[in-house]
């Protein structure tokens, strides 16, 4: 499945983040069709295994369109990943920012819809999802600190509801916030990737449900009884 294709599909597109300055629309569609084809074929056979030449004929470009794009297949690949989680921590801050403002949820709300919000991004960008799991345990890549920040931007989203949570006493000030956001997202990723695998029959709502309750229980204050 491709990076991003069906997460897409009802918004309309986007530039593509970590572009070359003001590529015109042309050339942003081409890096979006190399970045489709990438993520697909590294998936499905490694990046190792996987040649420029393939990417382009997946893609359906010339090979040199490949590097007029990208220096390298290194650098597609670094660039894939850095516009991916780009988008992830979008949607979690664009989930985050509807619950407490347009619904008049709380930060444990927000939480709670960043973890939806995460479920739907991987469900439809599956590929790209385990690349970046599979990623974070090599140290290895010449492209580590590129993904270090940038998952550096995803926790920090998750962290500054944390925060808001803790400053406003929905949660305790005892709250390890740098762990916490860093477990509920890999909670998300983990989960879903499982889900995906190994229960594809279960519905989104059900993994979120029980998503959710883990939440409620081990983040939320109890509840008065």
């Amino acid at each position: 499945m491709s990076v991003r294709t069906e997460h897409l599909a009802g918004q309309g597109g986007g530039v593509v983040r970590g572009a070359a300055p003001g590529p015109g629309p042309r050339r942003g569609a081409t890096r979006r069709k190399l970045f489709d084809a990438a993520v697909t074929l590294i998936a499905e056979q490694g990046f190792s295994a996987t040649t420029v030449d393939e990417i382009a004929e997946r893609a359906g470009v010339a090979k040199g369109t490949v590097y007029y794009n990208f220096a390298s297949k290194n650098v597609l690949y670094e660039e894939l990943l850095r516009d991916g989680v780009d988008l992830l921590a979008a949607s979690l801050q664009e989930a985050a920012d509807r619950a407490v403002r347009a619904d008049g949820g709380t930060r444990v709300d927000a939480l709670d819809a960043m973890i939806r919000a995460g479920l739907d991004f991987i469900a439809g960008s599956p590929s790209l999802t385990q690349l970046y799991v599979a990623e974070l345990w090599r140290t290895n890549r010449v492209w580590q600190p590129t993904l270090q920040s940038v998952r550096g931007r995803a926790v920090a989203v998750v962290e500054s509801v944390l925060r808001d949570a803790v400053a406003t006493g929905e949660l305790s000030d005892e709250l390890d916030i740098p762990l916490t956001a860093s477990a509920l997202l890999g909670m998300v990723l983990v989960a879903a990737l499982d889900w995906l695998s190994f229960q594809p029959h279960r519905s989104v709502e059900d993994v979120h449900a029980s998503l959710s309750r883990l939440l409620q229980g081990r983040v939320s204050p109890p509840r008065p009884a």
